[in-house]
């Protein structure tokens, strides 16, 4: 369980999850240059990231920033986002390699989006979240029974009607 756990912080500290919360990255300016030194971890944080204890300061500081940081988050966390975070993180493990560079380029995708798309998109994700169970199972059958063709022609549809929508306002 604790290699899952530090496994979990791993991810959780540079990897997309697979949720629909705002992970917002610090600015690149905010990330110390020099690294994290290890004596600056406090006692959770050093007994989460033991098994990096004797090459921490081998680390790229960006990856010791980020892993500091994913170990405090999860301190923070209760047992409730504790048990939902893992269960994440078991759902992530177990993608195939191209489902994760997928989900990986498509992060990548979305992070390169104006912050306003990048809420508008949260925005209809939402939306979608509230819908009942049944009424996101339908759309899902539609959206898969269309052919890729079909499916690239609404997406095309989608777009013009948000730009015509965006040069009436």
């Amino acid at each position: 369980m604790k290699k899952l756990v530090l496994l979990f912080v791993v991810l959780l500290s540079g990897a997309p999850l697979l949720a629909a919360e705002d992970i917002s990255e610090p600015p690149a300016a905010s990330m110390p240059s020099a690294g994290v030194p290890w004596s600056s971890l406090d006692s959770g944080q050093r007994q989460l990231l033991a098994q990096f204890e004797s090459r921490w300061s081998e680390l790229p500081p960006q990856r010791q920033f980020a892993l500091s940081r994913g170990a405090a988050r999860w301190a923070r966390m209760d047992a409730g986002e504790k048990e939902r975070a893992t269960d994440r993180f078991r759902r992530w493990r177990d993608l195939g390699d191209e489902r994760r560079a997928l989900i990986r380029d498509r992060w990548n995708d979305f992070q390169n989006l104006s912050p306003g798309e990048q809420e508008r998109i949260r925005r209809d994700f939402r939306d979608y979240q509230r819908l009942s169970a049944a009424r996101r199972a339908d759309l899902r059958k539609q959206w898969q029974q269309k052919s890729r063709g079909e499916r690239q022609q609404l997406l095309r549809d989608l777009r013009e009607r948000r730009r015509d929508r965006r040069q009436a306002l």
